[in-house]
This record gives C-alpha cells, structure tokens and sequence, in this order.
C-alpha cells in the first residue's frame, strides 16, 4: 500500500483523543479529593449555584481547590524535564532520522497515560498512581514533541511561504475543530456513564491513529540533506551530537539580522504561550468554584466554544496578510478575554467572554511560519526542536506559576488569576 503525506488526521484523532479526557483530568482529580476531604460523595445537579446555596459543605470547596490545584503543580513539575530531553533529541534528530518517530513515540505516551489513567479510575486506585503514569508517558516525549515533528513535516512539504503558514494554521484549526467536538461529548460521556468510557474511547481512537502514522503516514525525509551537519562518532550519542550541533548551527549560519530576528519572534512566541496557557490552563478549576459552579455539561460546552479560537484564528490568518498585524490582534484578543474573566460571575457572562478570545489563536502559526523561512530545509527539525522545547517548558513552568499563585490567592480573589495573564500581555506586546 502506498503511503500518504497526509499528516493531517493524525492531528485530527490525536486532538480528539486527547480532549476527549482532557476536560476530565481536573473534574476527575477535583472530585476524588472531595471525596477524600468530606468522606462523602461528591453533589451531582443540574442546578449549578448548588456550591454556593449548601452552606453545610461551602467550607470545603476552597480546600478542594486548592488541593486540586498543587496536584496539577505536581504532575506537571514532575513530567517536565524527560518530556524536554525527549523533545530536544527526538526532533532535532528528525532531520536525519526522519519525522515519523517524532510522531509515533508520543503516540504510544499518551496510549500508555490513557490506560493508566483509566486504571486507576475503574479499580479505584490511589489518586497520585496518575503522577507515576505522567511521568512514565512523557519519556515517550509528549504533546511538544508531537507537534514539533508534525510542523517539521509540514515544513517539508511547502516551499511556499504563504502556504506553510495556511498548512499550520489548518493544523492549529484541525485541533480546535475536533477537541470541541470532543470536549461536548466529555460532559455527556461523563453524566451518562461516568468517567470509564471516555477513556475507553480515547484509548480506542490513539490506537487508530497510531496504526495509521505506522502503516499509512509517509516519511518525509528519505535520505540525510546535503547541507546537513555531518556527524562522526559512536551511534548512541549521535542523536545527542546532532541536535547541539544542529541548533547551533541554526544560528550561526543566519546572519545577524537574521538571527536578531529569529531570537526576538522565539522571544514572542514563548512570552505569549506563557501568559496565553498559563491562564487558560484554569479555567476548568475557576468554573468549578463558586459562584459559577458549573456541572459536567456546561463545562463541556464551554470548553467547546473555547475551542473554536482555532476556527476562528485560522480564518483571521486567511484574511490578514501583515504578519505583525496578525499576532498584534492575537495578543490583544488574549489581554482583552482574560481581563473579562476575572470579573466573570454569571454563566451567561462566561460564555460571552469567550467572544474577546477568539483570535488568540493566530499568532502561533504565523509566528512559526515566519521563523521556518527563515531557516533552511536541513535545520526545520532543529528550529521545531527549539520551539517545541521552549514552548514545552514555558507551558509548564506557566502551569505550576499559575496554579501556585492560585492556590494562593483563590479564597480572597479567584479571579486574580486572569487579571495576572491580561497584565503580562505586555511583554510580548512590548518585544513585538
């Protein structure tokens, strides 16, 4: 059978396998640590002011959060370094070993976290077993290294700038598209029939999708580029070789304003992802806690319509051909939609200011595609390395600064949160 250069629905099934539980992870840890705190099940209505109306059990919501919170600070801290190390190597070799296994290895990561974490939820295992399974999938690289081999593979494929940066955003678009359906279909999987079966079924679409990136997805790189760094030495350190040499080499060959240029969007891209996942990473949490105290469908639905930054963001790209125009707008929908949420006190309200973030989306593929021209073909894997790596690492030391200060601040002011991601809108905005 002939393969295909179709990256495309890898990235599809894998976006919707992984928001199929992603919206799960917190409603499954919040849940279990109130069982734990109260020694009672947890409250299941349709009513969601029902947190704020039982004064019998309000005293726990704040710890539970609390508790919540520091878990997620755990499991990320844990699970950062292996994932980077792995992203580095893995996607920095690809441009001699070939794509594929930059989007394979983390296949079988998150197949191995799914199944774990479906264990744990149907024998009812100890809660922190889940940092243990974290920790074990991200040897296999993760989500940076995913999504850094598949842009490298995109990058391949198109020689033509405009298109590189349409292919990437149809990407970022393909991922919203299929996590919203994803994320509605969480909130019904869940009231229907608990936790277990949306696992279930992601564990089922990530083995699909791998058999697919196996046996069907098409190798990019069929020999070693001419202009690649040549490497001598034993072959166990030869990945290690190739991905210093290869980033350094990024930059030495760019001239300096080049690589002036190059440092300054890198500069951009991770401030932005700082500030943009940061606080985005709690807004399941902040739904939760009262006085929103959102049930399993509306968290559903609202994770949902936050995905539909990446219909959105893709179409903005489409329209708008000033590349600084683009991210511009991008930072500005980020600073305007998360200074609303801190003021958020109603579910009508909550919905509504997903409005403002519906072009937060857009400075990401723009930002990679601008980089990628300026990087030849026999270093995409060293610039996605990089990128993947910053990325991986400012997310995650994004998600443990956040959910500390939350921890901190969310008996007094819950939203202060968002007011702290609008705030630091003014880096990237400032180096842009």
């Amino acid at each position: 059978m002939k393969g295909l250069f179709l990256v495309e629905p890898v990235v599809a099934l894998y976006a919707f396998s992984s928001f199929l539980i992603y919206p799960l992870v917190q409603q499954f840890v919040y849940r279990r640590f109130w069982e734990q705190l109260t020694n009672s099940t947890y409250p299941i209505s349709d009513n969601t002011s029902r947190c704020a109306e039982n004064s019998s059990q309000s005293s726990y919501h704040q710890e539970v959060q609390k508790q919540a919170s520091l878990f997620s600070l755990y499991t990320d801290l844990l699970s950062t370094l292996p994932s980077l190390a792995v992203t580095l190597l893995l996607v920095a070799y690809s441009d001699r070993a070939g794509r594929k296994i930059t989007i394979i290895m983390p296949l079988i990561g998150t197949l191995i976290y799914t199944v774990s974490f479906l264990t744990v939820s149907y024998y009812e295992l100890n809660l922190y077993l889940l940092i243990g399974a974290s920790l074990l999938s991200s040897l296999f690289g993760g989500l940076g290294t995913f999504l850094g081999g598949c842009f490298a593979y995109i990058a391949d494929l198109c020689a033509d700038g405009h298109q590189k940066t349409m292919r990437m955003a149809g990407l970022d678009m393909m991922i919203g598209i299929l996590a919203g359906v994803a994320s509605i279909s969480t909130g019904y999987f869940v009231k229907s029939a608990g936790f277990n079966w949306p696992f279930i079924t992601s564990a089922m679409c990530q083995c699909l999708v791998l058999l697919y990136a196996v046996f069907i997805l098409e190798e990019t790189v069929k020999k070693v580029p001419e202009d690649a760094v040549a490497l001598n030495g034993p072959p166990q350190s030869s990945a290690f070789e190739h991905m210093i040499s290869g980033v350094y080499k990024m930059f030495a060959r760019a001239d300096s304003r080049c690589r002036t240029t190059l440092i300054l969007l890198m500069v951009v891209f991770t401030s932005f992802s700082f500030t943009y996942f940061g606080g985005a990473s709690l807004m399941t949490l902040y739904e939760l806690n009262k006085p929103l105290c959102w049930t399993e469908i509306l968290i559903g639905y609202g994770s949902a319509l936050s995905t539909t930054v990446f219909l959105t963001s893709f179409v903005g790209v489409s329209v708008f051909t000033y590349c600084l125009v683009i991210v511009l707008m991008g930072i500005m929908s980020v600073m305007s939609g998360m200074l609303l949420v801190a003021f958020t006190k109603t579910t009508f309200l909550m919905f509504l200011v997903r409005v403002p973030l519906l072009l937060s989306i857009m400075p990401f593929p723009v930002l990679r595609s601008m980089m990628s021209k300026i990087i030849p073909k026999s270093e995409q894997g060293a610039l996605f390395a990089c990128l993947s790596f910053f990325e991986n690492l400012t997310n995650s030391v994004s998600v443990a600064v956040f959910n500390s200060v939350y921890a901190a601040t969310v008996a007094w002011y819950p939203g202060f949160i968002f007011l702290m991601s609008a705030g630091l809108c003014v880096v990237p905005l400032f180096v842009l």
